[in-house]
């Protein structure tokens, strides 16, 4: 298994806007920073178990850093820091106190399978990227 000094991203496997995230970071990405595993699958639920987290409390994607964890709006800003580049802007956002940003965060979970959709199969990785999931 991967240590937790590794930017590990567990995502919402069958949501196609977690499945469109999970695609922006790898495109922007360039260095390898962040690993994936799908919340359903049995990586996903071991990291989950790892980092002592229930495997039915997520509607959408944790961040897994430093033997800490993040969720919701934390996750996504630290994210995108991580990214680096004109992305580490929105860390400016982290200000925002934590019951707002989720507040919004929630509203977008909860509607993500109206709004976006949702597959029936989790992302299935091509082989130039299949290293990166867990």
């Amino acid at each position: 298994m991967h240590n937790l000094n590794e930017n590990i991203l567990l995502f919402d496997g069958v949501c196609n806007l977690c499945n469109g995230m999970v695609s922006f970071i790898i495109t922007r990405d360039k260095k390898g920073k962040f690993k994936f595993s799908s919340l359903q699958s049995e990586a996903g639920r071991s990291w989950l178990e790892r980092v002592g987290l229930s495997e039915n409390e997520f509607d959408s994607f944790v961040l897994i850093k430093n033997e800490n964890y993040y969720l919701k709006s934390t996750a996504a800003l630290k994210t995108l820091r991580e990214l680096g580049g004109i992305w580490k802007i929105f860390y400016v956002f982290i200000w925002v106190p934590r019951p707002l940003r989720d507040f919004l965060y929630d509203i977008i979970a909860k509607s993500r399978y109206k709004v976006f959709g949702k597959r029936n199969t989790c992302m299935i990785p091509t082989p130039e990227i299949e290293a990166r999931f867990l």
